[in-house]
């Protein structure tokens, strides 16, 4: 459904001004591209928190304090 209404949205964008819509066709990869490497260190920062509580807590969870 998200698919959809972008596409929807990019013909609208295509009807009313095209020159900005195929620059934005050309662009929207390069900029993925560009971000990629932001995303992943942000997943694995999320990780290393996640294994970091679970580390802390995991006293808590034998005793039965934290479920």
């Amino acid at each position: 459904m998200r698919t959809l209404l972008a596409i929807l949205l990019w013909c609208i964008l295509f009807v009313m001004c095209w020159p900005l819509a195929l620059a934005m066709i050309v662009l929207f990869p390069l900029l993925w591209l560009i971000l990629l490497p932001f995303k992943i260190v942000g997943f694995t920062l999320d990780l290393v928190f996640q294994l970091i509580k679970t580390v802390i807590l995991f006293p808590f969870r034998i005793v039965g304090a934290v479920k």
